[in-house]
């Protein structure tokens, strides 16, 4: 007891007489604590850790453990091996697996690495197995695939396509390293926590950046052809950091126009004055279940969209010095990688400065071909885009990025050429000459410019060419080959100012609606048309079959609208060649753009014209 208050007494003049010392201390530890609190809150920022990180582990080639073994080899192994990138999403399409990769470098690491890397699939019940140590059995947990293709998205993430999944495995696809002779070795497998696999037809699947203002591209909403709806029923959700879309961390706002597949949003008040932090942010869509109303009742449809931005001095290496391109071109191609040459070539004689090639999961070396005319000096950019029955949504996303670079743009598909007929006097308004001259079509958007600001699109006609007798490819193109046509022209394809199109980005089969006091022009058919190569020998026309790239406009094979021009007549729904098809479609010969491109194009020292290559023409 006494021992004890002598403790005490000697104690506290100790205390009292360090007070200063123990004071300094302490403000050193809370300013030191209060520091490394905040790294780790930069931390957090930039670098996922919440539980839906991506954390790989292994997964080993010889499974006799029992699956509890299994599961609990991939947690050990969770924190000891890590990938230089990540799987952010799937999406589950008809006929393929695509994953959406970010990397921690950007520096093309994934595309380097995809050689090495294929698809691995594991048994629907691979983690709920319990017991057992067949090996026989463990072997057919595991498989692997090689990785179809390999694209660089956007500037965040890649995307890789694997094969759809036997029966019995699972669609949550992973990426790893394989062995020799087809066997899986040790510390080669990755094995993700996220395990989601999106749905194609319901997903917010892009998202893009307009002035205040975050545009919004979603499957499955369902909403009318050519119509724009309430935008009442839907609001956008932010997530405040790039990875996540959790209630939890999320601005909403309410959306300003509802059209189609397009959807507008305000962004939140917080990135107004500053849009490009919203960059890399990712969006969902709320919206409201049939039959209710009420705003806390919405759902989020599920989202793998990252907001992007489009902006002239960040869009290639080619710009024009003194201001934006008079007359660019925008298109979506799936495999016709041998139609582009002809049909950026003859354009480009007439006056296109700038290609937008929306590439829609083409395997056909399409890559590799506009690699060539970008040495050429052809101002061409492909762009990916993995989603497949998105034209509409498509242009409109073209739209927006051509609007920091195009005065104009053409919406047209690789098998349709403008042709100017010889002058009349109806139309030397829009060309001197009496002929079609180099850059006549650049020329024309220009005097349509400088004779009212208030035309904001461009109709022209189109003719719809046959086979013309032919059973293979022409040698010297499409232009040059096919003759013969129906003799009464179809719908219009236009030609558009992007500055001026109605903020819904509303367009059915390339025709936009413009904002009010705009209007459109129709160029008559002695000015201009278009000359539509759709019917062409069977070994081409048949690819159709496969699928459509427009929304509203049903797949060939499905017995739907058999009537619609957008089908060919009494063909039906099945990829067989009809006996007469060489001379079907063919009611006028019409030689017109044959003529002028074998009088205006060719090379009269070689004979060639600008597409042709020497082994190419025929003997």
């Amino acid at each position: 007891m006494d021992s004890s208050r002598k403790r005490k007494r000697l104690f506290r003049p100790s205390y009292y007489s360090s007070y200063s010392s123990v004071y300094l201390f302490s403000l050193r530890s809370f300013v030191l604590c209060f520091s490394f609190f905040i790294f780790l809150f930069l931390i957090s920022y930039m670098i996922p850790l919440n539980s839906s990180a991506f954390h790989p582990v292994l997964v080993v080639s010889s499974l006799a453990s029992s699956g509890s073994n299994l599961a609990k080899r991939i947690q050990e192994f969770d924190d000891s091996f890590t990938f230089p990138w990540k799987i952010e999403n799937r999406v589950l399409f008809p006929d393929h697996i695509l994953l959406l990769v970010s990397s921690l470098k950007k520096d093309g690491l994934i595309k380097k690495s995809a050689k090495e890397l294929e698809c691995f699939y594991y048994g629907k019940n691979v983690l709920e197995s319990r017991g057992g140590s067949s090996g026989e059995r463990d072997r057919d947990i595991l498989v692997k695939q090689n990785v179809l293709s390999v694209d660089e998205y956007d500037e965040f993430r890649s995307i890789m396509r694997c094969p759809l999944p036997s029966v019995n495995y699972s669609t949550v696809v992973n990426l790893g390293r394989g062995g020799k002779n087809g066997v899986l070795e040790e510390d080669t497998g990755l094995w993700m926590s996220n395990q989601t696999v999106h749905s194609w037809e319901n997903l917010v699947y892009a998202a893009s950046l307009d002035g205040d203002t975050a545009v919004v591209f979603v499957k499955g909403l369902n909403l009318r052809s050519d119509r724009e709806s309430d935008p009442g029923q839907f609001s956008c959700h932010f997530g405040l950091r790039s990875w996540e879309i959790d209630g939890r961390f999320m601005l909403r706002t309410k959306a300003l126009t509802a059209a189609q597949e397009v959807v507008r949003c305000s962004l939140p008040r917080s990135l107004q004055a500053n849009p490009d932090k919203a960059r890399g942010i990712r969006v969902t869509l709320g919206m409201v279940p049939y039959g209710r109303s009420r705003i806390h009742e919405r759902v989020l449809v599920p989202s793998v969209a990252k907001i992007s931005g489009f902006k002239s001095k960040e869009e290639g290496e080619k710009k024009k010095s003194e201001g934006k391109f008079e007359l660019c071109v925008c298109t979506m191609v799936w495999n016709q990688a041998s139609a582009l040459r002809e049909w950026i070539m003859y354009h480009a004689w007439l006056g296109v400065e700038r290609w937008f090639i929306y590439d829609n999961n083409s395997d056909d070396g399409i890559e590799e071909v506009i690699r060539e005319l970008d040495l050429e000096e052809y101002n061409v950019t492909r762009h990916i885009w993995p989603w497949i029955k998105t034209q509409e949504a498509g242009f409109s996303h073209c739209a927006l990025r051509a609007k920091y670079e195009c005065n104009w743009v053409s919406f047209m598909d690789v098998d349709e050429f403008f042709y100017f007929p010889y002058s009349t006097q109806r139309h030397k308004r829009f060309r001197k000459l009496g002929y079609a001259g180099q850059n006549s079509l650049n020329t024309l958007v220009a005097n349509v410019s400088s004779s009212s600001r208030s035309i904001a699109e461009i109709r022209t006609s189109c003719h719809s060419f046959g086979p013309s007798g032919l059973n293979s490819p022409p040698s010297r193109g499409v232009t040059v080959g096919y003759t013969c046509r129906l003799q009464s022209p179809e719908r219009h394809k236009s030609i558009i100012r992007p500055d001026a199109l109605d903020t819904t980005l509303l367009n059915v089969v390339h025709h936009f609606h413009l904002r009010k006091g705009f209007k459109y022009l129709n160029l008559h058919q002695s000015t201009a048309v278009i000359n539509h190569y759709k019917y062409q020998v069977w070994e081409v026309f048949r690819a159709k079959f496969y699928r459509r790239v427009a929304t509203y406009v049903a797949d060939w094979q499905q017995n739907q609208n058999e009537g619609s021009r957008d089908r060919a007549p009494g063909l039906g729904t099945e990829a067989i060649e009809p006996p007469d098809w060489p001379i079907k479609f063919c009611e006028v010969w019409d030689t017109g753009l044959r003529d002028f491109v074998l009088a205006s194009l060719i090379d009269v020292s070689t004979g060639l014209l600008p597409w042709e290559r020497p082994s190419s023409l025929a003997i």
